[in-house]
């Protein structure tokens, strides 16, 4: 394999980490046995997938052995039979590797904010947001991923106008990624009496959780402002000024949450969605500026590009990206969305390898 050295290195490295683990000085230290725990999970798959490709090439060489020097005909046959069967696998493994060293997106672990908005289309726009809304929670609950609602405005027929939700889980980031965009439905709307089928649309933004030492926010830069939840009305409206509107002056973007009954709990997550917007749009403005680093060909961050369409009288959902068709809308509406993200992560993984493991 061409990419032996580099295998053998990562190898040498895993060493090192178990050496330096059972150190004193490591021991002692919980910030840097943190880091070092974090890259050692990191390359473990790699190590492991290594070790099992070297030790069947070490089987490839005696079978060979076997088969130069044997003079015995029966144990040549099976040395040949077995040398088949190695070729094989070490193929397989060759590939597995190959995928296992393509550089990893530094957000694929990272926590996710998950914003929707409606778009073109009036009352139907925001019932399809909704629909989009309840997708990605029962989405979430599927992947055991944590779903805490930020902020969400609703309209009087159950639309939503705007919704932030944060969600937790191991490596939310690399399975929303690709969510980006705006995503467009055909249907006959709920406030249609004639029958006609309408297109309407909606806007997904996935942004990686940006913590504290990603981005540090100015305090005096922040403006506080305090209001009345808003509500479909009810026992539920909130009577009280819990809900909270962060202002950033620099830049004028305004954040509210309301979800909460404590101010203080709506302050803080006010706060950290407004640090990952910005932190997000920074993070734009650097992929812009270098092409060796722009994204993929499946994209992953343009908010204008139309990326997906629920056709319900065909019943079918396309991907536009890469041409991939599903049927059954309700089912993939119900939150199975794996048969399609699947797909969109393949798509980029065989894109990443045709291109040298790079971005495209």
């Amino acid at each position: 394999m061409d990419i032996d050295s580099q295998l053998e290195k990562v190898s040498r490295r895993y060493d090192e980490i178990n050496a330096l683990l059972c150190s004193p000085e490591i021991s002692s230290d919980s910030e840097k046995m943190s880091s070092l725990l974090k890259e050692q999970k990191g390359i473990e798959p790699i190590v492991s997938k290594y070790r099992e490709y070297r030790k069947t090439t070490d089987e490839k060489k005696d079978c060979l052995e076997i088969i130069g020097s044997e003079n015995d005909q029966e144990m040549k046959e099976l040395a040949k039979e077995e040398l088949r069967s190695l070729e094989e696998k070490i193929e397989k493994l060759e590939n597995e590797l190959k995928i296992l060293l393509i550089p990893k997106d530094p957000n694929d672990g990272k926590n996710i904010i998950l914003e929707i908005r409606c778009g073109a289309g009036g009352e139907e726009s925001a019932l399809f947001a909704s629909d989009l809304l309840r997708m990605y929670l029962m989405y979430n609950d599927k992947c055991g991923f944590k779903t805490e609602i930020l902020n969400l405005n609703e309209t009087e027929l159950g639309g939503v106008k705007e919704a932030s939700v944060m969600i937790s889980g191991a490596d939310a980031y690399s399975r929303y990624k690709f969510e980006s965009g705006v995503h467009r439905v055909q249907r006959v709307p709920q406030t249609e009496s004639g029958g006609r089928i309408h297109t309407s649309t909606a806007t997904v933004s996935v942004l990686p959780e940006a913590e504290k030492v990603d981005f540090e926010l100015d305090p005096a830069d922040l403006k506080f402002e305090v209001f009345r939840s808003s509500g479909a009305g009810g026992q539920k409206v909130n009577k009280t000024s819990s809900a909270v509107r962060v202002i950033h002056i620099p830049t004028g973007m305004v954040v509210e949450c309301q979800v909460e009954r404590s101010q203080y709990q709506n302050k803080d997550r006010a706060v950290e969605l407004l640090r990952t917007r910005l932190y997000n749009i920074e993070q734009e403005k650097k992929r812009a500026e270098r092409d060796s680093e722009r994204h993929s060909q499946v994209g992953t961050g343009d908010r204008s590009e139309k990326i997906r369409t629920y056709n319900f009288p065909q019943d079918r959902v396309t991907d536009h990206r890469i041409g991939l068709t599903v049927y059954g809308v309700q089912n993939i509406l119900n939150g199975n969305l794996d048969s399609v993200i699947d797909a969109l992560i393949s798509f980029d993984t065989a894109k990443k390898l045709e291109n040298g493991g790079q971005d495209v």
